[in-house]
């Protein structure tokens, strides 16, 4: 589900939001859309509302093993790291910055989520610990 907003920008902003979007090959409206989406993430699952994102504890044991699994989508793991190159190459441009950043938090807090979920699941005796 989706709603349709406007938003009245800086100058500044719609220029940087137009420059990434150009590099990644994506029209501006995505890229603010997912720029807005990745800013108001949770920094960890207990930060947000529970109802939104159950404990792991409280999952089934199906949905334990599939977060267990968890992997950041291909497309965001792939502009991922191209911005992790660009940074490491010093080409990392002020308008990429943020969204690299984002793109750092996202990734930052499924590896904490999938954490969560292989401890449970070794708990519940659904997979071996890595230590066996």
């Amino acid at each position: 589900m989706t709603t349709e907003i406007t938003l009245n920008l800086p100058d500044e902003v719609y220029r940087r939001a137009e420059h990434l979007a150009q590099m990644v090959n994506r029209n501006v409206a995505e890229v603010l859309t997912e720029a807005i989406a990745l800013s108001l993430s949770p920094v960890s699952p207990q930060s947000s509302d529970s109802a939104l994102i159950p404990s792991v504890t409280s999952l089934s044991d199906d949905e334990v093993l599939a977060l267990s699994e968890l992997q950041m989508p291909p497309d965001q793991d792939h502009q991922l790291s191209e911005l992790l190159d660009r940074q490491q190459a010093g080409t990392l441009s002020d308008a990429e910055r943020p969204y690299l950043t984002a793109l750092m938090q996202v990734y930052q807090e499924k590896l904490l989520l999938k954490a969560q979920a292989l401890r449970e699941a070794v708990q519940r005796g659904l997979r071996a610990s890595l230590e066996s």
